[in-house]
């Protein structure tokens, strides 16, 4: 039993190292994991802390992927490239203002009304099917025109902020983060390869304050007494596992992505979001 255990929490954390970097919705193949493959030695709170924990080392691996990048103390670049550095971590907290402000305010609300309701894989469902049509008709409006912006720091910062603005319908389980950066950045002309890096730059504050956020929250009531608040041996080492396989599976994503935009568009990750709300709807409708 304990061994399934672990193959559960080695596929969840391939599942989020997949998914939290393709714009299809990490939170929502969460969700449906959860029903689908239950953790039998994982407590329902500490499952809830536990997505937020692998999605921190996911964040750990765009970290070391763009660590050149969105270093401005490399003393490799010149003080132009380092200028640039600093201009694009200007552009992403100007980003995150909108999306960490409605995360923080919103945060219990909708895991108690959504993912923890009976609706919630409905809901996933729902946004799955209609950000993979908005994906398709965007792609298609776009098709054999030039972006106007090529590189992030060409992004000016009410470019920056209306990315951040559409960042915010990613708390609804199913739209997915980084779809819907991607799909706001392209709606203004940005390029796909530095709307996927936007998205990547982003995800690195706006995921790393929530995961911290569930993880202190988690910590708090545990020193309350609060029940259902306690970890065991068995637990931290299943996050442990789950956290190592999240890591190394979103390394390789994030290079796959990068390399896939360059080549082709994002209209395959809307006809597979509309695939799976259509699965999504059938198999709960009729297992329940």
């Amino acid at each position: 039993m304990i061994i399934l255990e672990y193959l559960k929490v080695i596929l969840i954390g391939i599942v989020e190292g997949i998914t939290e970097w393709l714009p299809v919705s990490s939170t929502g193949h969460m969700i449906l994991l959860e029903r689908i493959l239950p953790l039998e030695r994982m407590s329902p709170e500490f499952y809830s802390m536990f997505l937020y924990v692998i999605q921190l080392a996911a964040i750990f691996a765009v970290v070391c992927f763009f660590f050149h990048r969105l270093n401005p103390f490399s003393r490799t670049k010149n003080e132009a490239e380092k200028k640039c550095t600093w201009r694009i971590w200007l552009m992403v907290l100007i980003g995150i203002l909108p999306a960490g402000i409605v995360g923080v305010a919103l945060d219990d609300l909708i895991d108690e009304y959504v993912v923890a309701s009976d609706y919630g894989p409905f809901v996933v469902a729902a946004t799955l099917i209609l950000y993979g049509v908005l994906y398709i008709i965007l792609e298609r409006l776009r098709q054999n025109r030039s972006f106007a912006v090529q590189e992030i720091t060409d992004l000016s910062p009410k470019q920056a902020l209306f990315i951040g603005l559409f960042q915010c319908l990613s708390i609804i389980p199913g739209t997915s983060r980084s779809g819907s950066t991607i799909l706001g950045g392209m709606a203004l002309g940005v390029s796909r390869v530095a709307a996927a890096e936007y998205s990547f730059f982003m995800a690195i504050p706006i995921m790393a304050g929530m995961s911290l956020l569930k993880v202190g929250k988690y910590v708090l009531r545990a020193a309350q007494g609060t029940v259902g608040y306690t970890c065991t041996s068995t637990e931290i080492g299943l996050l442990v596992v789950g956290s190592i396989a999240a890591f190394l599976i979103s390394f390789v994503c994030i290079r796959f992505l990068m390399d896939f935009v360059r080549r082709h568009s994002f209209e395959v990750f809307g006809w597979y979001r509309i695939a799976l709300g259509l699965l999504v709807i059938l198999y709960f409708s009729i297992v329940g």
